[in-house]
């Protein structure tokens, strides 16, 4: 298929919804098929992430013209009873000092605030 990133075998450390989010915090006006690609997501996949994170209070929009504006909400704790006690900004930070790190190893990509 044409467009679908191949997928990953094998486990990872973070989820797809984490995954999105850190990636909506990249770019709080990121396209759909601008997150999918950097997630090696599909485009529906991504849709039903985005809608649950915003079910669940993790993340709102609004709509601009043709362009979807995210807001993050830091303060909203993780889900599993497990980290209960970590708010969003907490893991958006690690994931926003690794990316920080491989920019300037030479990738692509600016980081932005995590929420507004």
């Amino acid at each position: 298929m044409d467009g679908v990133p191949e997928p990953h075998t094998g486990w990872t450390f973070l989820t797809n919804h984490a995954r999105v989010l850190a990636a909506i915090a990249d770019n709080h006006n990121a396209r759909i098929r601008d997150i999918a690609a950097h997630c090696r997501l599909t485009d529906r996949a991504v849709q039903k992430i985005i809608a649950d994170l915003e079910q669940d209070g993790y993340l709102s929009h609004t709509r601009e013209g043709r362009t979807n504006t995210y807001q993050i909400d830091p303060a909203k704790v993780l889900r599993h009873p497990a980290e209960a006690d970590l708010a969003v900004a907490s893991l958006l930070s690690l994931l926003a000092r690794d990316e920080a790190d491989r920019t300037s190893s030479g990738q692509d990509g600016e980081r932005h605030p995590a929420a507004t």
